[in-house]
């Protein structure tokens, strides 16, 4: 009995759900060759002494936004740290592809892109990350491709348009559609066009993950109209980051759960995914009304230019202070050079505080003076939202959060560096929100059966070698709001196809990772 790589000695957590049990666990090449009690003659290559520790499926990343940061940072050490193997990304509507005649979206600035799939996966594959990638196509990318920015619904040809670019995307190995409905240009589509691009995904056995057009006060609304689209088209649904937006709306998420499950018991295949935290975190201009975006960042600034405009948006946004927005909660993580840059870590109502002005019109200064690139954690849910969303069965974690090393800067949202380790740490070992074994399923085979990826996803012969080795007493999430810029600590040591990105809680440098492809 040879491997090119034995662990030994650790208790296996499969990615089922299914109890712990001893076992050692032999890789040949970048398969998992064995599961079971190896012989004491048994060698290998190399040996990982798992005693003490648990052995489990790399974890999968269902909602990610890596798309462009993996190729900046591809030895991946925030994801690799948390014993992340695989990234999801194309989440919330954008993705790098298709690029064809983009003007421009709210999320995916001018002349970044790629024509196709196949032309993105060429060049990811090129950086050479540590992780592994899959990717959905973005229904902005898509629209804009075909109408640019235009603020109406799309025409029967167009969609037909969309349909096409979809199909060819899905051909060359994309796992899902994704929608990102609170951003323009997603938020100028309507339920048809929704319908019958889902309808698409159905017919390639893709995924449809939805960033819902309202997170707040219209929550119930928006999750209705995503089980809708699923009704209508038959399409695998997964409701994107689960969460109720502002103090208006805390205890709604019990509400969406109960409609999910009816829907369930009717049929529909719909699932969730929940981040571990009780703040968001996305571009400032998210929090503006809608009518403030239609034509992107180019026009919101011409509407701030206006008198005007500019009060009918400051009055919009003073409304939804208390109900949907804290200016205590609003807290600058990330912008380019201007005379805020050095406000990261610090909120509205204190930059409000030290100017003299009110809490929206500091919002429009720092959009203004930053040219509507501002990027904030949003302090805005409510703990026992999250912990009922999390424990929801059908819930799988997942980050919402890029691909970064701890000299990015700024001050970013702890989820990073965090997502897993917290569920792991607060959420499984103190909280005792769920146990161990289904902790490990909601970042393994749940996330894997959504996406369809079959070889990986559990820890069985005949799989991917993608593993994790940790000390489920010690695995703790160091990044915190105040001090995020942390990697998470307790994983020993991490696989990705067969072979060692992590040892020791160290990344070795290989970058084994590859872009998978949908079947």
């Amino acid at each position: 009995m040879r491997f090119d790589l034995l662990v030994r000695g650790g208790t296996v957590i499969d990615g089922t759900g299914g109890p712990a049990r001893r076992a050692d666990v032999g890789v040949d090449g970048d398969t998992i060759a064995f599961v079971g009690e190896a012989t004491a003659d048994a060698t290998a290559g190399r040996e990982l002494d798992a005693r003490g520790r648990v052995v489990t499926p790399g974890f999968i990343d269902l909602h990610s936004h890596a798309d462009f940061t993996l190729e900046v940072f591809p030895a991946a050490p925030g994801a690799l740290h948390q014993g992340v193997t695989t990234l999801v990304t194309g989440n919330c509507g954008q993705s790098p592809f298709p690029s064809g005649h983009r003007t421009g979206t709210d999320t995916v600035p001018t002349g970044v892109g790629y024509p196709d799939f196949a032309a993105y996966a060429a060049h990811l594959e090129r950086a050479e990350p540590a992780v592994n990638l899959a990717a959905l196509v973005g229904h902005g990318s898509l629209r804009a491709t075909v109408i640019g920015s235009a603020q109406r619904a799309a025409t029967g040809a167009e969609i037909d348009a969309m349909r096409t670019l979809l199909a060819e995307a899905a051909r060359q190995g994309v796992f899902g559609l994704s929608t990102g409905l609170i951003y323009a240009p997603g938020s100028y589509a309507d339920a048809d066009e929704i319908v019958a691009l889902a309808k698409v995904a159905r017919e390639h056995g893709l995924l449809y993950a939805t960033h819902m057009r309202d997170e707040g006060d219209g929550l119930l609304d928006s999750i209705t109209e995503a089980l809708d689209t699923a009704r209508r088209s038959g399409v695998r649904l997964q409701i994107s980051h689960l969460k109720a937006v502002g103090p208006a709306n805390h205890g709604k998420v019990g509400d969406a759960l109960e409609l999910i499950e009816r829907a369930r018991a009717e049929g529909v295949d719909v699932a969730t995914d929940v981040y571990p935290y009780t703040a968001s975190s996305t571009r400032l201009t998210a929090r503006l009304p809608t009518w403030a975006m239609d034509g992107g960042p180019d026009a919101l600034l011409e509407r701030l230019a206006d008198p005007a405009a500019r009060a009918r948006i400051a009055d919009d946004v003073r409304a939804r202070f208390g109900r949907t927005l804290l200016p205590d909660g609003i807290v600058i993580a990330a912008l380019p050079e201007g005379p805020y840059r050095d406000r990261t870590g610090e909120s509205i109502a204190r930059i409000a505080a030290d100017e003299g002005v009110d809490p929206a019109e500091a919002m429009l200064r720092v959009l203004e003076s930053h040219r509507a690139l501002v990027f904030i954690v949003d302090h805005s849910m409510h703990e026992d939202d999250v912990e009922l969303a999390l424990a929801h069965p059908g819930s799988a974690v997942a980050s919402d959060g890029w691909d970064l090393d701890t000299s990015a800067g700024g001050h970013p949202h702890p989820r990073h560096y965090g997502t897993f380790a917290r569920a792991l740490s607060y959420y499984t070992r103190e909280l005792a929100a769920f146990g161990l074994p289904d902790a490990i399923r909601k970042m393994t085979s749940l996330p894997a059966d959504r996406l369809g990826l079959t070889d990986r996803g559990r820890l069985t012969e005949g799989r991917a070698a993608d593993l994790v080795v940790f000390d489920p007493a010690t695995v703790t999430d160091n990044a915190t709001y105040a001090a995020p810029l942390a990697y998470a600590s307790g994983i020993d040591h991490v696989l990705v196809n067969g072979r060692p990105a992590l040892l020791d809680g160290t990344p070795t440098g290989l970058r084994p990772g590859r872009v998978l492809r949908h079947p």
